[in-house]
């Protein structure tokens, strides 16, 4: 009934389409860690070819191109897909129907994320447009009634107005459940002529080398997307770059006009302390501002009224996204460094986030496995591989299309493990 005689090889194809490589499956689940856990789950799921698959954020802990196997996968599916997704792109290449769940109903839209995106604030925006029209024709009658009531020559025509102003219907716009964060990054100057230069940067973690003589040069205007396989190396270039951890060997130097913050990946010793919401974020205000400030601030980032007292200790990792992002505005930085930004929030604050990068004049240094935030956002594309760096003054659905580009990073992997955007 399971296909028992191509059972393991089916179940070898899910998993290495999940980026599990054999050396792991002789293992048991509670030797792996957390993300491999995921995609071992991932792969159950997906076995057997299932009448129904519920996916509750399956990209969650999968880099690009397992991402990128997921989604064909997924077209290619005979059967019946229920997903929750904050990838736009993901909805976009596997979804033919968007259940929009908002003003306390659901609509289900025929189309992919792109389409319903469009189709729903066009159906907002005709039903504020007929309220306006209708709210106009109320207030134009009104007037004439007020005007004219009391005139004898006009009493009729205003009798006739009274009753037209009576069948008038305004239809009541329920507020919607989708909360957009304020996300607008400010910087205190531009950046000169000279960014950042780095030069034969290496590091290794634990014995194992992750950056290897690197050499890269940041200019002006510069929205670098580092992608690769080894998020270590990533995570680690960006710590160093931030003052966190220190090279083995090689150095780098940002200009004298720039100020740099970052957003680490993993910020969970930020929010150690017992303060409240308004304390926490105080640190990172001016000395000027107060608490009214703090208020206001943590309003626009979604934390109002009484929220603005919960305890950073009890955050979900949404919000604690939203808050280190509020630090990185109130610094007044110049080059910004973030390391996988996107992880734990929801599509509003995903396209508040993208949409506050993108607006932002001067440079940005990230890493996200969102293939809509990196196509959006990155003007430049640095590939970290075994051998060396791939550079490319492209869009990244440019760079993924670029035959030239793949020729090298197999020249480049030749004999490493399969590389992993």
């Amino acid at each position: 009934e399971m296909n028992g005689y191509e059972a393991e090889s089916e179940a070898a194809v899910l998993l290495n389409g999940l980026g599990i490589p054999e050396e792991l499956r002789s293992k048991t689940m509670k030797e792996l860690e957390a993300g491999e856990k995921v995609r071992v789950l991932l792969a159950q799921a997906l076995f057997g070819n299932p009448d129904v698959l519920l996916l509750d954020e399956p990209t969650n802990h999968l880099d690009l191109k397992s991402i990128a196997w997921l989604e064909d996968f997924l077209y290619r599916f005979p059967n019946t897909v229920i997903v929750v997704s904050h990838d736009r792109h993901f909805l976009n290449q596997v979804c033919t129907h968007i259940a929009d769940i908002d003003f306390g109903r659901i609509q289900v839209y025929v189309g992919n994320y792109d389409f319903w995106y469009q189709a729903s604030q066009l159906n907002l925006k005709q039903k504020q447009d007929e309220n306006r029209k209708v709210t106009d024709k109320a207030n134009e009658l009104k007037e004439f009634i007020q005007r004219f009531s009391s005139n004898a020559s006009k009493a009729k025509q205003a009798t006739s107005r009274k009753k037209l102003l009576e069948k008038l219907t305004i239809e009541d716009m329920p507020v919607s459940s989708r909360k957009y964060p304020y996300v607008v990054f400010k910087p205190e100057r531009a950046c000169g002529d000279i960014i950042l230069e780095i030069k034969d940067l290496s590091k290794s973690i634990e014995g194992v080398p992750v950056l290897n003589n690197l050499t890269l040069t940041v200019g002006k205007g510069d929205k670098i997307a580092f992608v690769g396989g080894n998020s270590l190396a990533k995570t680690t270039l960006f710590q160093i770059l931030a003052g966190e951890l220190e090279p083995d060997s090689g150095s780098f130097r940002w200009g004298i006009t720039i100020t740099p913050a970052y957003f680490p990946k993993d910020h969970g010793d930020y929010f150690a302390s017992d303060m409240n919401l308004i304390e926490w974020l105080g640190q990172f205000s001016p000395p000027t501002e107060g608490e009214s400030f703090s208020r206001g601030f943590l309003g626009r980032m979604l934390f109002s009224g009484e929220e603005a007292l919960k305890k950073t200790s009890v955050l979900s990792g949404g919000e604690k996204v939203r808050c280190m992002l509020s630090r990185m505005m109130l610094s007044g930085a110049n080059a910004l460094i973030l390391d996988e930004p996107t992880n734990h929030l929801d599509l509003e604050s995903i396209t508040a986030l993208n949409n506050g990068l993108i607006s932002f004049s001067e440079v940005v240094l990230f890493a996200s496995h969102d293939h809509e935030f990196v196509s959006t956002v990155a003007n430049r594309i640095v590939e970290i591989t075994p051998a060396g760096i791939i550079d490319r003054v492209m869009g990244f659905d440019e760079y993924l299309e670029n035959g030239e580009v793949a020729r090298l990073r197999d020249e480049m992997c030749h004999g490493h493990r399969d590389l992993n955007l």
